[in-house]
């Protein structure tokens, strides 16, 4: 169960790109060095496939079928989710962003690109340079954007659901806090769902199920970071840190067909997904310098950063649609299904009940 959650914590969050590279005071410490305005907007429209991908998955493979549970009858399942990032949110312009004058492509750098790749991009594609200025137009330095990481954001689950009484189901997906090692962070799960079979309120031997279902569910996810100050202080006392919490509401109509041991399924419904996202604590960067031709040095100031990065959005929203099927085996169940929305996504799962 730890290795299945440290996957989801090293595949959800950008630790695996950027803060391996903030502990060697490298790509994700140069883009806090952009100021707090500028290193959020960079951070949002690079990691946004990220976001809208596992919100996808944090709504997907609750149900398989429409039919309900027995009072106490259970079942225990372990599911994939695979949402595939489209085409149009593979790349963003950095010059169309928003940034502020102090952040721009280097000029420096001989056929340097604004087109840069995004979480969910090709990792193929060359990734822009962006020089860093301070007020009064001086170059600090130089830093490259990240390069994609998957063109497909997996989201594993692990759900229990027992029935029961009327025709209701309900669904758990928790997990307390589980700290994955010094470098992965620790992350919880929580999350409810209710799913009540409407047609057998009214047509007890009903040649078909019709049920309405409603689910949530919630991570959240904090990881230590230790990023160098540039004025050579100690960070110890700065509390640097990801903290981050992903949700997801999905509310479905659901009819299904037992044939047998094979079930097939057709759900439609409306989705929403909340990501917030932060990094806290304090940096100390460089703020400015000053050049000395007599010495041919630059001098530097410094100004501290406190919690730059914040991320508060919806990330999902709108309707999607479900096809799928469950198999039972006696008591071992397979799962699949597929679904059309923003992002279409994939699940696959296998388990046990009765």
């Amino acid at each position: 169960m730890k290795k299945l959650y440290a996957f989801i914590a090293a595949i959800l969050f950008v630790s695996t790109s950027l803060t391996a590279k903030a502990q060697n005071d490298d790509g994700f410490g140069d883009l806090l060095r952009s100021n707090a305005a500028d290193a959020t907007l960079l951070f949002k429209n690079y990691a946004d496939p990220l976001f809208k991908g596992f919100g996808t998955g944090l709504n997907s493979g609750w149900n398989n079928t429409a039919a309900t549970k027995k009072l106490l009858h259970f079942d225990l399942r372990v599911t994939a989710n695979a949402a595939l990032v489209p085409t149009i949110n593979k790349t963003f312009d950095v010059t169309k962003i928003g940034l502020s004058n102090r952040v721009r492509l280097d000029p420096a750098t001989a056929s340097n690109t604004n087109i840069a790749p995004t979480f969910g991009g090709d990792k193929n594609v060359k990734t822009p340079i962006m020089a860093l200025y301070d007020a009064n137009n001086t170059k600090l330095g130089t830093f490259n954007m990240p390069d994609a990481v998957l063109s497909v954001i997996p989201a594993p689950n692990v759900q229990l659901t027992v029935g029961l009484i009327k025709n209701t189901d309900v669904t758990f997906r928790i997990t307390p806090d589980i700290k994955l090692g010094d470098d992965a962070g620790t992350v919880g799960i929580f999350g409810i769902g209710f799913k009540h079979n409407l047609i057998k309120d009214f047509v007890k031997a009903a040649p078909f199920d019709l049920a309405v279902a409603v689910n949530y569910s919630s991570i959240n996810y904090s990881k230590t970071l230790n990023v160098a100050s540039e004025d050579g202080s100690s960070n110890a006392s700065n509390n640097q840190r990801i903290d981050a919490k992903f949700s997801g509401v999905n509310a479905q109509a659901i009819l299904s067909k037992k044939l047998l041991f094979f079930t097939p399924f057709v759900a439609v419904g409306y989705q929403t997904a909340k990501t917030d996202f932060g990094v806290m604590g304090k940096y100390v960067v460089k703020s400015g310098g000053t050049f000395n031709p007599s010495t041919n040095q630059t001098t530097y100031t410094y100004s501290t950063l406190t919690d730059p990065v914040r991320i508060n959005e919806n990330s999902v929203g709108g309707l999607r649609a479900d096809l799928g099927f469950q198999l039972n085996l006696a008591v071992f169940r397979i799962y699949a299904s597929g679904s059309l929305a923003e992002y279409k996504s994939v699940n696959a799962g296998i388990g046990l009940g009765f």
